[in-house]
């Protein structure tokens, strides 16, 4: 089967296609931004994007794959970030980060949806995606500041 990570092809033909989409990208390709957090779809801390949409890849099986895959490593590198990666630094959102990469891969399909969220839809679009340490506030500014920026830069 082929898969299409952060814009590289490869190759997983010893893989079986039951296989979590999570564990393809972290144990096979090395890739570390999703990360196991419940394994049953209900923190978010594993969520990527699927052409474009985003899904938690505990529970999508690597043979059910229907499109491009992105993760925090694809959304923007440091000299180029995503303007949610840049609004999470500027808000120091993170305290400790565990279930950031999948708060920022939720919020950066939010925004490719809905480029104006209320506060409601922030807190609907966000609501799978727990942080323990409790930065929510944060997040919802990070949030806000990244939809202007996008608005900005349009």
């Amino acid at each position: 089967m082929q898969l299409s990570v952060n814009g590289a092809d490869h190759s997983l033909e010893d893989l079986e296609p039951e296989m979590p989409l999570l564990w393809a990208l972290r144990d096979v390709l090395g890739i570390k931004g999703p990360k196991y957090g419940c394994g049953i779809a209900q923190c978010g801390a594993c969520t990527v994007h699927i052409d474009g949409q985003a899904v938690r890849s505990c529970q999508v099986a690597v043979g059910d794959v229907w499109g491009p895959v992105t993760t925090i490593e694809g959304l923007g590198t440091p000299d180029a970030p995503h303007p949610v990666q840049a609004a999470w630094i500027d808000a120091q959102v993170a305290q400790c980060g565990y279930c950031q990469s999948g708060q920022i891969m939720q919020a950066a399909s939010l925004l490719s949806e809905t480029p104006d969220p209320t506060d409601e839809d922030i807190d609907d679009a966000m609501s799978g995606n727990l942080c323990r340490c409790g930065t929510y506030p944060r997040i919802r500014a990070a949030i806000k500041a990244a939809a202007k920026s996008m608005s900005e830069g349009a």
